[in-house]
């Protein structure tokens, strides 16, 4: 099929990669060994997964971070949480994944079907964060004009070309809903293995849904530390206004693997961060029609947004 960004998109186990990603995908299901006591992100694209690796991060080192030269002041979130499919682009990746202390903090877009085989047998954990369709289709869209690729000088699709894509299932690590689905089932069957955490509810219940995913990472936080104001420091932090702010999220460029050609700069992993931001890109049309696609796809499923 046509690609958003790049010439061609691939069908591989009923989802759709660019060949630079369907690259790295194939050679984490032949490569990745997961640890026990690793963790997974693991997210459609541009759900909202450069927040919850901040979150996790800050979450998960806190006892060993002074917040004045905490890492995210210098690093990117993808840089910190780094994604297993871009380990194909290093020098050494399987050197590289192995030298991480336990325990590892790591991101993918694969799909929960696709996923290396050692991720379900060695029972690690998986973090998945879901959103509202028509807010990630906006988001996506808007994302793919800022990355680049050297070995592609193609001008990126239009809103309407890629919303009839995107509704059609094709598009990156899509359909948006069989990824979330995947995900979803999993996290039914095993609920002490795989949290889902819905974008909306992060953003309207931030307290709340941070205290879960710091117990769901086996780091809770103690009721000193809630009264000291240990939580809402790190939800200041990692907040998407605060990390839009960061130098090292103004200037810089993220690579997709060090070997890759593909580079988006940092500045491009923070938009808006809203809820509801599609209401200002959308033709009633396109509303009605994505609405009518998630209703049909997750009927039967308590997945509302």
């Amino acid at each position: 099929e046509k690609g958003w960004l790049t010439q061609h998109l691939y069908n591989y186990q009923g989802f759709w990669y660019d060949n630079h990603f369907l690259g790295g995908v194939i050679w984490a299901q032949q490569n990745f060994e997961a640890r026990p006591t690793d963790t997974l992100l693991a997210t459609f694209p541009k759900t909202g997964l450069t927040w919850i690796k901040a979150l996790s991060f800050a979450i998960a080192n806190r006892h060993n971070q002074d917040l004045p030269r905490h890492t995210l002041l210098t690093k990117n979130p993808h840089e910190c949480v780094p994604y297993i499919e871009f380990y194909a682009y290093e020098k050494d990746p399987i050197s590289a994944l192995d030298a991480l202390p336990s325990p590892r903090l790591l991101s993918t877009h694969i799909p929960y079907a696709s996923l290396p085989r050692s991720v379900a047998t060695s029972g690690c954990r998986i973090v998945c964060i879901v959103r509202e369709p028509k807010d990630v289709f906006v988001s996506m869209w808007s994302f793919i004009s800022k990355v680049k690729y050297t070995n592609s000088d193609r001008p990126p699709v239009s809103l309407e070309e890629a919303f009839g894509l995107f509704s059609r299932g094709v598009s990156l690590s899509g359909p948006y809903w069989d990824h979330v689905l995947g995900y979803w089932k999993a996290s039914l069957e095993y609920p002490n293995k795989v949290l889902i955490l819905k974008f909306e509810d992060l953003k309207r219940e931030t307290e709340a849904n941070v205290k879960r995913l710091a117990n769901f990472l086996g780091c809770p936080f103690t009721p000193e530390e809630i009264d000291g104001g240990g939580l809402q420091e790190i939800i200041k932090l990692c907040s998407i206004e605060s990390l839009k702010q960061m130098e090292v999220n103004k200037s810089g460029v993220f690579r997709m693997g060090t070997q890759s050609s593909g580079t988006v700069e940092n500045s491009g992993f923070f938009r808006r961060g809203e809820v509801g931001d599609w209401k200002n890109h959308l033709s009633r049309q396109m509303i009605e029609q994505l609405d009518r696609i998630t209703e049909q796809k997750f009927e039967g499923y308590d997945l509302k947004f």
